[in-house]
């Protein structure tokens, strides 16, 4: 006979809240007028800070900061304002430094990552954006809001509250079953779309694409508190 082996802890499970567009997410299209000059700036670019396969990094594919001049992300800005009721938007730094990559172009290829489902970290940000910046990227290449899968199939919830900060605390571990997660609600990839969200929803790119920088999956994030 086998000996028994302990069953793997419960995790917890958390509140769930339908991402309902006006609501917990907006979307704004054709969102910036110079997203082809910002693209065009991006792919000019030689000076890409290098994430995995480049490096050994725990995130993938190329980034850039800032990705968005003052007077491109302004109007952004104003938008997000005005769909959330937000008096003011800032870039929060916790009290030993930790920030978040806000105004980040990232562009990941289609071997470099796969979905990872998260949450923005509470203490940081309230809201989140990406802004699509590759024309050709296919619309499975998009973001999802994902909610817990719970063993025997059964659903749980998809936000992280007070006290935890971000997923992993509110779960008590940063590892989980391949299939914890399932998506909830897909936003398609389209270029010059800007997707805003709550960012204590749990949320990922649900694809990525191409293998050279002209067609991999280009996008900007933001990440504000207000």
């Amino acid at each position: 006979m086998r000996p028994n082996q302990p069953s793997p802890p419960r995790l917890p499970i958390l509140p769930y809240r339908k991402p309902t567009l006006g609501r917990d997410y907006w979307l704004l299209d054709d969102a910036v007028a110079g997203a082809d000059a910002i693209r065009a700036r991006c792919l000019a670019k030689t000076d890409w800070i290098e994430g995995y396969p480049y490096k050994p990094e725990s995130w993938p594919g190329l980034r850039t900061i800032p990705g968005l001049e003052e007077q491109e992300l302004a109007p952004i800005e104003t938008w997000v304002k005005q769909v959330t009721g937000a008096k003011k938007l800032w870039v929060e730094t916790a009290a030993d430094g930790t920030h978040l990559n806000h105004n980040c172009i990232q562009v990941v290829g289609i071997d470099e990552s796969e979905p990872r489902p998260h949450t923005d970290s509470r203490t940081l940000c309230r809201y989140a954006a990406v802004l699509y910046l590759n024309p050709t990227a296919p619309e499975a290449c998009g973001t999802g809001f994902y909610r817990q899968r719970l063993p025997g199939g059964q659903l749980g919830g998809n936000t992280v509250m007070p006290p935890h900060a971000n997923l992993a605390a509110a779960l008590g571990t940063r590892f989980v079953a391949p299939d914890s997660f399932v998506v909830d609600v897909k936003v398609p990839y389209r270029y010059n779309r800007l997707l805003l969200y709550r960012a204590n929803m749990i949320h990922s790119a649900t694809g990525y694409w191409g293998t050279t920088l002209e067609d991999k999956r280009m996008a900007a994030v933001f990440f504000w508190m207000a």
